[in-house]
C-alpha cells in the first residue's frame, strides 16, 4: 500500500513538471518560428531598407520626371513665342545658344552631353564607384535637366526622354547609396529601376518602361530584376497618374489596316525605317569614313562647331516653315490623328535638324525627335500607300525600331503613346523588319556604341600611381 502510494506521488510529480515545461518548450517554439519569419525575405531590415529606396526613388523620379516636362513645354513655348516675332530670329537665338551649351559641358557637366541613355548604359556594365559618380552625381542630374531647358530655349530639335532616363538612374543610384547599398550589383539594379521609371514616367508608358530597362539597359531578365523594375516604375507612374491624370502622349489613334495592303505597309514602312533609321544612328556616331574629319573638327573647336550647327539647324527651320524645332512632338501628333497635314520633306527637314543637334554635342535626347522623323517618312508612305494614320504609325515604330535596334520597345512605345492595341501585329511585325534592315547599315546599336566609348575613354584614363 506504501509502494502504491509512493508511486502515484511519483507520477503527479512528473506531470507537474511537463505541465511546467510546456509553457517553455511553446516559448522556444514562439521564439523560432519568429525568427524564421524575421530571417525570410519578407520581412528582413536589408530588404525593407531596399523597399523603402525604390520606393521614395520612384515618387522622386516622378517627380522630377513632371517637373522637366513642364519646364521644357515652358521654355519651347517662349522659343515658340519669339518665332511670332519674326521667323530669321532663331538665325542669331539658336547658335548663341548652341554655343552656350557646348562651352558650358566642355568642363565638370561633360557627362550631361548628349541623350544620357548611353550614360546610364556604362555605368551599369562599369562597376566602378568613381566612373559611376562621374556619370551619375546629383549634379549631372540637375545640371542635364537645366541644360536641356536650356537647349528647348534655343531651339535645339531634342527630346527629354532621354535625359529623363538619365535623371532617373541618377536618382536612384543616388538614393541606394545614401541608404547604405554600397554592393555594385546591388547598385546596378538600382539604376536600371531609377531608368525604367524615368521612361515610364516621362511618356506614362509603364510597360514600355520595363521593356526598355530589359532590352535595351540590361539584356537580361531575372526574377529580382522583375519585382525593382515593377516597384519603381508603378511608384514613379502613380505620381504622374496623381498629378497629370490618365493619358496618352499622342491621344487615342484609332487606326486599322485591311490585311492586304497592311502587309505591303509593312514591308514599306519596315524597310525605309530601317534603312533611315539604321542611316541616322551611324551619322551621329561620327566613326567611319568622312564622318570622323567631322568628329575630329568638332574636338578641335567645339563651341565654334556648335555655333555652326545651331546656324545650320535655325537654316532648316526657316526652309522648313518653323516645323523642325524642339521635340517634334506636335507634329507628330497631328499626322497621327489626321489634323493636319505636312510637306513631304518634313520627315528629311527634321532628320537633318535631328543630326545636328546632336552634332553639336549639347544635352538632349532623340526619342521622341525620332518618333517625329518617323511619323513625317510615315505620312509620306501614306499619300502612295493609302491606309490613313495606320501607316504612320508603323512608320513612327519603324523608324524608332531602326534608330535604335530595339525592336519589342518601339513597338510597345509606339502602342502605349497612341492607346492603339488593334495594329499590334502590324506594329510588332514593322519593327523586327526595321531592325533587321538597320544593321545593315549600324551594325551595332547607338546607344551601346554610345556607351562603348564611354567606356573605353574611362579604362584609358591614367590610374593613380601608375
Amino acid at each position: 500500500m506504501h509502494d502504491g502510494a509512493a508511486a502515484q506521488w511519483a507520477a503527479r510529480q512528473g506531470a507537474t513538471c511537463d505541465n511546467r515545461a510546456m509553457p517553455t518548450q511553446f516559448s522556444a517554439r514562439l521564439a523560432a518560428r519568429l525568427g524564421t519569419l524575421r530571417d525570410h525575405e519578407l520581412f528582413a531590415p536589408t530588404q525593407w531598407r531596399r523597399r523603402a529606396a525604390l520606393w521614395s526613388g520612384g515618387v522622386l523620379v516622378g517627380l522630377a520626371a513632371i517637373a522637366f516636362a513642364h519646364a521644357s513645354d515652358f521654355a519651347f513655348a517662349q522659343f515658340r513665342r519669339l518665332l511670332g516675332f519674326s521667323i530669321w530670329l532663331p538665325l542669331l537665338l539658336t547658335p548663341a545658344m548652341f554655343a552656350l551649351l557646348a562651352w558650358l559641358t566642355s568642363g565638370k557637366l561633360r557627362a550631361t552631353r548628349g541623350s544620357g541613355i548611353p550614360q546610364t548604359i556604362a555605368a551599369l556594365e562599369v562597376e566602378d564607384e568613381s566612373f559611376r559618380q562621374r556619370l551619375l552625381a546629383p549634379g549631372i542630374a540637375l545640371g542635364k535637366m537645366a541644360l536641356t531647358v536650356l537647349g528647348m530655349l534655343g531651339g535645339a530639335s531634342i527630346g527629354r526622354e532621354g535625359p529623363t532616363v538619365h535623371v532617373g538612374a541618377g536618382i536612384m543610384f543616388g538614393i541606394g547609396r545614401a541608404l547604405g547599398f554600397r554592393d555594385p550589383k546591388a547598385l546596378s539594379r538600382f539604376i536600371l529601376a531609377g531608368a525604367a521609371a524615368g521612361i515610364a514616367a516621362a511618356f506614362n508608358t509603364p510597360l514600355a518602361g520595363v521593356v526598355f530597362a530589359v532590352e535595351e539597359l540590361s539584356g537580361t531578365w531575372e526574377d529580382r530584376f522583375s519585382g525593382l523594375l515593377l516597384t519603381a516604375v508603378i511608384f514613379a507612374g502613380v505620381v504622374s497618374l496623381g498629378i497629370l491624370g490618365n493619358y496618352s502622349y499622342f491621344g487615342t489613334v484609332d487606326a486599322s489596316l485591311p490585311l492586304g495592303r497592311g502587309w505591303l505597309a509593312i514591308l514599306a514602312c519596315g524597310m525605309c525605317g530601317g534603312l533611315g533609321g539604321g542611316a541616322f544612328a551611324t551619322v551621329i556616331q561620327l566613326a567611319n569614313g568622312p564622318l570622323r574629319h567631322i568628329a575630329a573638327l568638332r574636338a578641335r573647336s567645339p563651341v565654334a562647331f556648335a555655333a555652326a550647327c545651331g546656324i545650320a539647324v535655325a537654316a532648316i527651320g526657316v526652309a522648313s516653315g518653323s516645323a523642325i524645332y524642339g521635340t517634334g512632338y506636335a507634329q507628330a501628333q497631328a499626322l497621327l490623328q489626321g489634323t493636319q497635314d505636312a510637306p513631304a520633306a518634313f520627315g528629311l527637314f527634321k532628320l537633318g535638324a535631328n543630326i545636328l543637334s546632336y552634332w553639336a554635342g549639347i544635352p538632349g535626347g532623340i526619342f521622341s525627335p525620332a518618333l517625329a522623323v518617323g511619323s513625317g517618312m510615315g505620312h509620306t508612305l501614306e499619300t502612295l500607300l493609302g491606309g490613313g494614320a495606320g501607316v504612320v504609325l508603323l512608320g513612327m515604330a519603324a523608324f524608332l525600331s531602326g534608330a535604335t535596334q530595339t525592336p519589342l520597345t518601339a513597338a510597345v512605345i509606339s502602342m502605349e503613346l497612341t492607346n492603339n492595341q488593334s495594329l499590334a501585329i502590324p506594329v510588332f511585325a514593322t519593327c523586327l523588319v526595321a531592325r533587321a534592315v538597320s544593321t545593315l547599315l549600324c551594325r551595332k546599336p547607338v546607344y551601346h556604341a554610345l556607351a562603348q566609348r564611354l567606356v573605353e575613354e574611362h579604362r584609358q584614363e591614367p590610374r593613380a600611381g601608375t
